[in-house]
């Protein structure tokens, strides 16, 4: 029936094809008409989505704080002027991503790997319920381009946050249960969040959007919340771990050459998204399986005197670099038990790692010196 269904669909297109046409020209652009059509549906089943996840969006902070919604309701910000501000942390991370082709950054935004200061500063500036609230841009769909869908969930998730912070202070009374009756929410936001920042990650922009820095900050913000990292994390950690594994090989895998200055933002997120403590242990052990993967195959390369991929090699340093940083903040809060550190990947990672350094310290010294100072974290009584 199939068989007999097609051949009469051709002989159909053959019988009705317009003159000086040829029967395949004519049925690619029969082809073309129905995937523009399809592209329109799906279009528009993306904006009604959007605009579901928006609705869902403001009756979840109703239910949170009804306070907060009825005052924010006052405030006359319109959508044209959402997209050019920056709500939370207005520093110049532009410059950290100029395009200078060098390894030469500006830590306006962030210290030091590892460290968040900008973001806990923010979180203590503040005075009244006006100040907070004139600060939050409403919810409004935002589904024609890739800006907007960042910004989407980042607007629901400051409101979150400035909730959490009013709340805190005695300003406003809110009710964080709600978080646990409705999951597909939240888990929905931090999802686009996530998505959207992998995308700009995969192909930065110099110099950086302010849209990406808000995203960064919304994200830590979040999870070093003491009250909703636990909502967050809880219901959205399978997504989190695939964002932290997306950068790693956002990291390994870039080969432009200019390329250090953005690779340098993404390990400045790796380091920040370790500052949490569920997240920081599977964070290093999808280091240290890196780490210990790209060794064997150098010392496979060596021994055979085999081309190995000298990008890779240059670009597997930022990973030591954020494995080390993560592994010194471990030992050095003795408050954290750091027995399961690593866990199997530890013991794989420590096996005949001697060896290894042993066959490469001569040709790759740099390399072996950090695969020596990381055991020598991984050994220390810390971190037994």
């Amino acid at each position: 029936y199939l068989k007999i269904s097609k051949l009469a669909l051709a002989f159909a297109i053959i019988h009705s094809k317009p003159p000086g046409k040829s029967s395949k020209e004519y049925v690619q652009y029969l082809a073309k008409t129905v995937s523009e059509q399809d592209f329109g549906w799906k279009w528009k089943v993306e904006v009604l989505e959007a605009e579901v996840l928006r609705l869902r969006q403001e009756l979840l902070l109703n239910r949170i704080s009804p306070r907060f919604c009825l005052e924010n309701r006052k405030q006359d910000t319109s959508a044209e002027t959402l997209l050019g501000q920056e709500s939370i942390n207005p520093t110049n991370y532009s410059s950290q991503l100029e395009d200078s082709g060098c390894d030469v950054y500006n830590d306006s935004a962030f210290d030091s790997l590892g460290t968040a200061s900008d973001f806990h500063q923010s979180e203590h500036n503040v005075s009244t319920s006006k100040h907070w609230l004139e600060r939050v841009p409403p919810l409004i769909l935002c589904h024609t381009s890739k800006e907007q869908s960042l910004t989407a969930p980042v607007q629901f998730l400051q409101r979150l946050l400035e909730i959490r912070k009013l709340s805190e202070g005695g300003i406003l009374q809110a009710d964080f249960s709600e978080l646990e009756n409705d999951s597909f929410t939240i888990c929905n936001s931090v999802s686009q969040l996530l998505d959207g920042l992998t995308v700009f990650y995969n192909s930065p922009k110099f110099p950086a959007p302010s849209f990406l820095t808000e995203g960064v900050c919304v994200l830590i913000s979040l999870i070093t919340d003491t009250k909703l990292s636990n909502h967050v994390l809880k219901k959205c950690f399978k997504k989190m771990e695939e964002f932290k594994k997306n950068l790693i090989q956002i990291i390994l895998r870039n080969r432009s050459v200019n390329r250090f200055q953005a690779l340098h933002s993404v390990s400045q997120t790796l380091g920040l998204l370790g500052r949490n403590n569920i997240l920081r242990n599977s964070l290093i052990s999808l280091l240290l399986s890196e780490v210990h993967q790209f060794a064997e195959q150098l010392l496979q390369a060596h021994q055979v005197q085999s081309v190995y991929d000298i990008t890779q090699y240059e670009n597997i340093f930022l990973l030591c670099m954020i494995l080390e940083q993560l592994l010194q903040n471990e030992t050095q809060e003795s408050n954290i038990s750091s027995s399961d550190c690593g866990g199997e990947e530890k013991i794989r990672f420590l096996k005949n790692l001697d060896q290894i350094i042993l066959h490469l310290s001569d040709e790759f010294p740099l390399f072996s010196l950090y695969l020596w100072r990381v055991s020598v974290l991984l050994n220390s009584g810390q971190m037994q």
